[in-house]
């Protein structure tokens, strides 16, 4: 009898145990792999905006990516963890837990991905614009399609024709060659650059311009029309402001056999 009760109480902590395990991973992004390579980055079509038209060859190292945007239950976890408050900008309909979190600023972004690190021993931090367009064309394994995941918006993708003004819970559409969700449409998405004219020669691990007030951003969203959300497409903004159209989903860093880091597009290492 006694070691009845003792097995059956090892395994409520067991099963106690793996659920709260589970809990605490879905309170941080699911990553995917990435595997690296080279492409050519920017719109070979000529109708995407500004200078997204000059193509020209990328070499990435592998890197994992969050599977869809940090949802507002995510960021939640995050500001209960840290003291901090929710963005004082309530969405249309409100904070819904597996809504994308979005009035949050480039800098607040960066903070997630630097809490995030602590609190796992990983690296992460904000993708750098090469990485962002390479896996929304799904890497290794792209179609060359104009939007993440197909040819039009209406199955991949949350945009001013379909959304009724609003954003929508995470991974309802079609995910991209990779199983990555939204990377076209629902909200805008931070990356780590500043903005500048791309370059017309090939580049490795590029993170953007040297120098510039503004952060680029990427994938269009509910509030703007369809082209606007193509794979090609970029933008930018005030990094000290937050947007009820834009969102982020972080990078997590990739050791290589041996331990040996690739060379990554480091994200800078203040908020300047």
């Amino acid at each position: 009898m006694y070691m009845k009760s003792l097995v059956k109480a090892a395994t409520m902590v067991a099963v106690f145990g793996f659920i709260s395990l589970q809990a605490k991973a879905q309170m941080y992004p699911e990553m995917v792999t990435v595997a690296g390579d080279t492409f050519k980055m920017g719109s070979e079509s000529g109708h995407e905006l500004g200078d997204a038209n000059i193509v020209h060859k990328v070499i990435l190292a592998t890197f994992k990516i969050a599977k869809t945007e940090v949802t507002v239950k995510q960021w939640k976890e995050y500001c209960d963890a840290t003291a901090n408050p929710m963005p004082k900008d309530v969405p249309n309909g409100g904070w819904v837990d597996n809504n994308p979190i979005v009035n949050v600023s480039w800098e607040d972004a960066y903070g997630y991905c630097e809490w995030l690190s602590t609190e796992t021993g990983k690296k992460y931090r904000l993708p750098t614009e090469a990485e962002w367009e390479y896996a929304a064309r799904g890497g290794t394994t792209g179609k060359g399609y104009k939007f993440s995941g197909g040819k039009g918006m209406e199955l991949v993708g949350w945009c001013a024709d379909n959304s009724g003004g609003t954003t929508h819970p995470v991974a309802t559409k079609r995910a991209n060659e990779l199983g990555l969700y939204d990377m076209s449409g629902n909200v805008y998405e931070w990356c780590s650059d500043r903005y500048g004219s791309y370059p017309g020669k090939m580049v490795l691990n590029p993170k953007g311009a040297n120098a510039g007030a503004m952060r680029v951003y990427r994938g269009g969203s509910w509030f703007t029309p369809a082209n606007y959300c193509a794979v090609g497409n970029r933008e930018s903004n005030n990094p000290k402001e937050g947007f009820s159209f834009v969102g982020f989903r972080p990078v997590e860093e990739v050791e290589t056999v041996g331990g040996v880091q690739p060379t990554y597009a480091a994200q800078p290492s203040g908020r300047k």
